[in-house]
């Protein structure tokens, strides 16, 4: 009875809206709370409230790689909270930060040593746009101030992140606090030209042409920074074209302009590699990374740099605070912990590779589905996928809300957006659970039709 009345007061108190919830359209969830309730997760499955198992497509939001409640990481939580539950670490720092950080170094593309961490991907970007500006100011080129993002691109909802961010509805509501400067590329994405593209499409590499129109508009000396995902995960999976991001590295190096790959989502093994900056043979000036890091069991993010930057700030009198920035969380006892037996777990068990070895089998799945009449567009990189329904006349987004509860019902947890449906299963999926997933899907697009 006890358990029953916790239940309804908790229904009680999410229909009256006492948690208002983050990206959700809370009048609609109010309407319907129960069906949409996880209240446990073990592995690739979490349980809703009405006791459905569903698959947990899109690993959490992108963050939860191995699945969920892991043993060791339940472990490694337990015995962090027993011996060093918080360290400040503004003037300190405590062992699991340093070889934490010293572990992330080692991961990333050369010449990339020194890693800042932070709490999330939102303060990540923020992060990475004040080191760019602090950098061209020690360097005697404080007319730097200029950042330029990509449209379609998403980069957290700081001020920051939300400036060089190019998803119209996370802007226009705050467009009065925008940061100054800022300019946009045009985003690769033409599906008459790619469409049902599998990998890399090779049409679009001209797109990183756009980078000189900017620099000619604005000229190279007033830009700091151009910062982009090497693929747009939360637009719905956009995957540059062969050759785009080479090129842009080409032109912000012959401008002196640095760049910024935002890999909250594909860092740490999303790509088939530990950064995408590998998979794709490009090295920025600085990473992004959150999410995996810790499996999304404790937030953690922040970002990695290159020699050059770091020593650039390590000038000026020694007892002077090089960098004033950070977060009373940066490197946090916890999250350093779930951070090594993460790293721990992908090392051990071939996880990385095991993407690479799951790519070919979500790829040839998801792309079974192009001979149904609803699907515009399905592409595919790494362990990622991206599905585009052609939107139901003068209903926008009502096809991916329709899956989107179909799911829920029939054994799947999706990630639908307006009508675009992103996919990013958890890395210890077996290859079944990935063409059943797909399985499923037909059967619930072909009854939504």
């Amino acid at each position: 009875m006890a358990q029953d009345s916790e239940k309804a007061d908790l229904l009680r108190n999410e229909r009256e809206g006492v948690y208002w919830q983050p990206f959700t359209a809370n009048r609609l969830l109010r309407a319907n709370m129960e069906a949409r309730t996880l209240v446990s997760a073990k592995g690739a499955y979490y349980t809703t409230s009405e006791g459905n198992k569903v698959f947990d497509t899109l690993s959490g939001l992108w963050c939860t790689p191995l699945g969920h409640a892991h043993p060791r990481i339940v472990e490694a939580v337990r015995k962090q909270a027993e011996t060093l539950d918080f360290a400040p670490c503004f003037q300190l720092t405590h062992p699991g930060a340093i070889s934490l950080a010293e572990r992330i170094a080692d991961l990333a593309p050369q010449e990339m040593n020194h890693v800042f961490f932070a709490n999330s991907g939102s303060e990540a970007v923020d992060t990475a746009l004040k080191v760019a500006l602090g950098y061209h100011r020690i360097k005697g080129a404080g007319n730097r101030f200029r950042m330029i993002g990509r449209e379609r691109g998403y980069h957290g909802v700081g001020f920051g992140g939300m400036s060089v961010g190019g998803i119209v509805s996370n802007r226009k509501m705050f467009a009065a606090g925008m940061m100054p400067g800022v300019d946009h590329l045009r985003h690769t994405y033409e599906p008459q030209h790619m469409a049902f593209t599998r990998g890399q499409p090779t049409w679009g590499t001209h797109r990183a042409e756009d980078l000189v129109r900017l620099v000619t508009l604005h000229d190279a000396s007033t830009i700091a920074a151009v910062i982009v995902e090497p693929v747009q995960g939360s637009t719905g999976v956009i995957v540059p074209p062969v050759g785009y991001l080479q090129r842009l590295r080409e032109i912000c190096t012959a401008n002196g302009i640095l760049l910024i790959f935002d890999e909250v989502i594909t860092g740490f093994g999303r790509m088939g590699e530990n950064f995408g900056a590998q998979r794709f043979g490009v090295t920025p000036d600085i990473i992004t990374f959150a999410k995996a890091v810790t499996n999304g069991i404790v937030p953690m993010g922040g970002v990695i740099v290159t020699d050059e930057i770091y020593n650039t700030f390590m000038t000026g009198p020694e007892n002077a605070i090089e960098f004033c920035h950070g977060y009373t969380y940066s490197g946090h006892p916890m999250a350093a912990a779930v951070g090594h037996v993460v790293l721990d777990v992908m090392r051990e068990e071939g996880l990385v590779a095991r993407v690479r070895e799951l790519e070919p089998v979500l790829e040839d799945a998801i792309h079974s589905l192009k001979d149904l009449d609803v699907i515009a567009d399905i592409r595919n990189i790494g362990l990622t996928a991206g599905i585009d329904f052609k939107p139901v006349d003068g209903k926008p987004g009502a096809r991916g809300l329709a899956l989107f509860e179909a799911g829920l019902r029939n054994g799947l947890l999706l990630r639908c957006t307006g009508d675009t449906v992103s996919f990013g299963p958890p890395f210890i999926s077996t290859a079944q659970e990935l063409r059943d997933m797909v399985s499923t899907l037909r059967k619930l697009i072909s009854q939504m039709g």
